[in-house]
């Protein structure tokens, strides 16, 4: 029985999915967008460092609240707390690290392709949803016989040591602050494909730019062991980030994900996933379906 899913048409974008049995096609269509032509098929590293007083409007305190399970009136001593230990960690000149590595990059059914600079090829294999409307975030970059198009892969985290609760989850924060000021200057510098982007903090905890900025353990990305993966692709040791056997990243306060510039990529869930995709995605990854099956949600 042929099933068929389709996002609704816009402009610059066409994207189509079939589903035949239990296996499903890469898009049938993709239509180019247009972006600054100097930054098509960019290949590039950059680590930025940030200041903690650089930083603190891209805190996005509703889910330091969240992590305390109070809202912001019931969490204001914990918030001045924050704030008092925020100021120190200001005065004592400390940073976050952030990493972002630029691709030409295509994709291949469920696959992104990234090209290296030296004629080297990097297989990233991912995940497609099984219900309506089938979505994978490889369906966001061109297929082969289109031209490469750029997409970038990022980590972020704060380096120094936190002991207590409140450190930690402070420092929780800082880490997805830094990934969201290094992806404004990926998007307006780096990268450059929105320089003329004029957004607030607000703006962008509210995703109101261009294309998303998935991280690992999103419901786009809900495999942890494609940590080990970006790993590579980052250098994480260099960075300062290693990896537990179970793919958490050391410290916690640690964030490495995606950058997709498409003007229709969104956040989807992949939900649970068959036998018969995880056998196909184990192939695909170059492993065995039990090694995988720990990070997966199976029917």
């Amino acid at each position: 029985m042929r099933r068929r899913a389709s996002l609704p048409e816009a402009k610059g974008v066409t994207i189509r999915c079939e589903r035949l049995d239990n296996t499903l096609s890469r898009p049938l269509q993709y239509e180019a967008f247009s972006i600054a032509q100097n930054t098509v098929g960019k290949n590039m590293t950059r680590t930025l460092q940030f200041h903690i007083e650089e930083l603190i409007p891209y805190i996005n305190w509703v889910y330091f609240y969240h992590a305390w399970g109070v809202n912001s009136e019931q969490g204001r001593e914990i918030r001045a707390e924050a704030d008092l230990l925020l100021a120190r960690w200001a005065e004592e000149k400390r940073q976050t690290r952030f990493r972002v590595r630029l691709f030409k990059a295509h994709s291949s059914e469920e696959d992104i392709l990234l090209y290296g600079d030296k004629g080297d090829m990097h297989v990233l294999p991912l995940l497609r949803q099984q219900s309506p409307p089938y979505l994978c975030l490889a369906d966001f970059l061109p297929p082969v016989s289109m031209p490469a198009e750029t997409m970038g892969v990022f980590a972020s985290m704060v380096p120094f040591r936190v002991d207590d609760l409140l450190g930690q989850t402070l420092a929780d924060r800082l880490a997805e602050a830094s990934a969201e000021r290094g992806h404004e200057i990926v998007r307006k510098d780096i990268w450059g494909y929105a320089p003329d982007e004029d957004l607030t903090p607000g703006d962008m905890f509210a995703e109101r730019y261009r294309g998303k900025r998935p991280a690992v353990g999103y419901p786009s990305l809900p495999d942890q062991s494609l940590n080990f993966v970006l790993a590579d692709l980052l250098d994480f040791p260099s960075l300062g980030i290693s990896l537990t056997e179970n793919g958490a990243m050391i410290p916690h306060a640690s964030t490495t994900g995606l950058m997709i510039s498409h003007p229709q990529c969104r956040h989807f869930k992949v939900g649970t996933i068959g036998e018969d995709q995880l056998a196909d995605y184990a192939s695909r990854r170059g492993t065995s379906p039990d090694a995988l099956r720990r990070f997966m949600d199976i029917a």
